[in-house]
C-alpha cells in the first residue's frame, strides 16, 4: 500500500552529499501531551455498532484519495463521510479496519522519518516541507483513541466487506463480495439519527452561516457596484466559511434576478441590480465536516417589490406549513406533500393553474413552477444519507434526532409563456435546518427571519 515518491519531472537531482546533509541536525519534535479529539468517544461507539451490525465479518472503510485539480495539482482532501464518521479523522490513503474480533485499526501514513529516506523534503503530495506536519502512530493513536499502524502492514488478502468507490487501490485489493452494498447502505443510515456530539457540530454550523448571512447583507452596497457582484458576495460569505470552519459544505449558490430560477447556479458571476431579489444558498462546514445548508431570498433593494413580495410570502406559507408538520412518527414525505399543496392553492389562486388543487397533486402539474423535492436529510454530507435504502429515509418515518432542510421554492423562468409577465425570472427559496425533536422540531437556524417584514428590518438594521 505504500506509494513511490511523487516528485516534479522539473525537480534538480539530489546529490549524496545533499541526501546525506539532509539526514541530519533536526530537532525532536515529537509531541507529548497530545489530546483526544472530542469526536474519539462517539466514534467508538459508532464503531462498536458497525462491527456489531455485521458480527465475525472483516469491515474495511478507506478514507479516500487525493484528487488531481490540474497537472501536478491536487484539490484540498476531505475525508469520504463515512470515514470521517467513524473516526473522527482522515488523511489521504488512511484505511479503517474492523476485524471479526472487532477490534478497529486505523492504518495511517505516519510522519516521514529525517533520520532516513527522502520523502519529508521530496515528496510533494505527503512531504511534511511540501503540505505539513502529519502525526506518528504515537500521536495518532492519541488522538483518535484507536490502535494505529503503518499502512504498509496492512493486508487485505481474504475475504471482507469494503466501501467500494473510495480508494482505486484498495478495491483493486480486496475481490468483490456479495455484502459491500449492505455495508454502504448501513453507513448512510446510521448517520439519520445524529448523536449529541453531531447536533452539536450541526448547530455550530448554522451559527456561522448566519453570521455569513449577516456578512453578506452588509457588502451590499459594494457588491452592487462590483462587475462581478454575486461572486463578490460568494467570496465575502466564503471568507466566514474559512474564518470559523474548513470551507463551505458545498459551492454556493449566489444567484441574483433570473439566475435564481436555476436550480444549482454556482457559476456566480452576475452583475446585481437592486431592483431584483437575490438567492443565496450557503453554508459554513465546520473543521469536523458538518454543513448547514441555508436559503434566503433577499431584496436587494432592502425592500420587497409587490410581485415579489406576493411569490416570496407563498413560498413562506409553503415552509411554515411544511415545518409545522414535522415531528417523530410522520412519513418523511410528508412535509414536502404539505408545502407542495400550499404551492397549488396559491397558484390555482393566482390563476395560474385552472386546476383545482387536488387535481393539481394528482397530475403534478404544479411541479413546472417547483420541480425540486422540498428538503433532505443533513450532517456531514449537505445530502446526508444519500445511499440509505428507501423505506429507512425516502420512504421512511421521521425520528428524534434526525435533522433535516426544509427548503420549498418558485422558479418562475424568464422565458416561460404561461406566466404573465411580471412574474418572469422571480425565483424564491427559503431553506432551514431543524433536529427533530420528541413533539415536533426545533428550528436551528432561527436567528435568520423568514417572515418577509423582519427580512426587511434585519436588512435594515445591518445596512444601517
Amino acid at each position: 500500500m505504500t506509494e513511490p515518491l511523487n516528485t516534479g519531472s522539473h525537480d534538480l537531482p539530489i546529490s549524496e552529499e545533499l541526501a546525506a546533509f539532509m539526514r541530519t541536525g533536526w530537532a525532536d519534535t515529537r509531541r507529548t501531551g497530545v489530546r483526544a479529539l472530542p469526536v474519539a468517544p462517539w466514534a467508538a461507539k459508532r464503531r462498536a455498532a458497525l462491527a456489531s451490525r455485521f458480527p465475525g465479518e472483516r469491515l474495511v472503510v478507506p478514507s479516500g484519495t487525493l484528487k488531481v485539480r490540474s497537472n501536478d495539482s491536487d484539490y484540498r482532501f476531505r475525508p469520504h463521510s463515512a470515514f470521517s464518521y467513524l473516526t473522527g479523522a482522515g488523511e489521504p490513503g488512511d484505511v479503517l479496519v474492523i476485524e471479526p474480533s472487532g477490534e478497529a485499526t486505523l492504518y495511517t501514513r505516519p510522519r516521514s522519518p529525517r533520520e532516513e529516506g527522502q520523502e519529508f523534503y521530496r515528496d510533494r503530495r505527503y512531504g511534511e516541507f511540501w503540505v505539513g506536519r502529519r502525526p506518528d502512530l504515537a500521536e495518532a493513536a492519541e488522538l483518535y483513541q484507536i490502535d494505529c499502524a503503518h499502512p504498509r502492514e496492512l493486508d487485505l488478502k481474504g475475504p471482507a466487506r469494503v466501501l467500494r468507490g473510495v480508494d482505486p487501490a484498495v478495491d483493486e485489493a480486496v475481490e468483490p463480495g456479495g455484502g459491500d452494498a449492505e455495508l454502504e447502505s448501513f453507513l448512510a443510515e446510521a448517520r439519520l439519527v445524529k448523536d449529541e456530539w453531531e447536533i452539536g457540530e450541526l448547530q455550530a454550523a448554522v451559527d456561522a452561516t448566519v453570521r455569513g448571512f449577516e456578512d453578506v447583507v452588509r457588502a451590499l452596497p459594494q457588491a452592487l457596484g462590483h462587475p462581478r457582484g454575486e461572486r463578490y458576495l460568494e467570496g465575502v460569505f466564503g471568507l466566514r466559511s474559512r474564518l470559523e470552519g474548513n470551507a463551505v459544505g458545498y459551492e454556493s449558490i449566489v444567484a441574483s434576478g433570473a439566475h435564481a430560477c436555476v436550480l444549482h447556479w454556482i457559476r456566480n458571476d452576475g452583475r446585481l441590480d437592486p431592483g431584483d431579489m437575490l438567492l443565496l444558498d450557503a453554508g459554513v462546514e465546520t473543521d469536523t465536516l458538518y454543513t448547514a445548508d441555508v436559503t434566503r431570498t433577499l431584496p436587494l433593494s432592502g425592500r420587497f417589490g409587490p410581485v415579489q413580495r406576493q411569490v416570496y410570502e407563498l413560498v413562506y406559507e409553503a415552509q411554515s406549513a411544511a415545518i409545522a408538520a414535522l415531528r417523530p412518527g410522520v412519513r418523511f414525505r410528508e412535509f414536502h406533500l404539505t408545502a407542495m399543496r400550499v404551492i397549488c392553492e396559491g397558484l390555482h389562486e393566482w390563476g395560474l393553474l385552472k386546476d383545482s388543487p387536488d387535481a393539481l397533486m394528482e397530475t403534478g402539474l404544479y411541479r413546472r413552477y417547483t420541480l425540486c423535492s422540498s428538503g433532505h436529510m443533513l450532517g456531514l454530507d449537505v445530502h446526508d444519507c444519500a445511499r440509505a435504502r428507501a423505506e429507512t429515509y425516502l420512504d421512511g418515518v421521521l425520528e428524534e434526532g434526525q435533522v433535516l432542510t426544509v427548503e420549498p421554492g418558485l422558479y418562475l423562468q424568464p422565458d416561460d409563456l404561461t406566466l404573465p409577465e411580471e412574474f418572469r425570472g422571480l425565483g424564491v427559496r427559503i431553506e432551514d435546518d431543524l433536529v427533530i425533536t420528541a413533539d415536533g422540531a426545533r428550528l436551528m437556524s432561527a436567528a435568520l427571519p423568514r417572515h418577509p417584514d423582519e427580512v426587511e428590518s434585519w436588512m435594515s438594521v445591518l445596512l444601517g
